[in-house]
């Protein structure tokens, strides 16, 4: 089995993606207003994710794909609600879901740190 490292280089990615997650998670809990730059980074971070995501399959590592794809489509949908509709529109979906998205948040960020060990 070909290691993650050997098929596609992943650090910047995961780092990239890392802090975005704890970034965006920590500026909706604190209910700041919707940024352009916010949507900047939650298109980049989609990339990033697609990126390990590609590494994962090629290195054929099926399980830790599975669990860090779970992992990043239970975070999406808050951040997208924030992406789209900016603050109002996000807590009309989610406001009484904060401990949900913390969770989500948290076990994204398990998996990414699972990924920052690979060689």
């Amino acid at each position: 089995m070909k290691e993650v490292s050997e098929m596609l280089e992943i650090a910047a990615s995961v780092t990239n993606l890392q802090w975005t997650t704890e970034h965006h998670f920590r500026h909706i809990q604190n209910q700041h207003e919707f940024m352009r730059r916010w949507a900047v980074q939650f298109e980049l971070a989609y990339t990033d994710f697609k990126t390990i995501q590609i590494a994962l399959q090629l290195a054929e590592k099926t399980e830790l794909y599975e669990r860090f794809t779970k992992a990043y489509q239970a975070v999406y949908p808050y951040e997208a609600a924030f992406a789209m509709d900016g603050l109002e529109g996000f807590n009309e979906k989610f406001a009484t879901q904060l401990d949900d998205y913390e969770q989500a948040h948290d076990e994204l960020l398990a998996v990414l740190k699972e990924l920052e060990q690979l060689k």
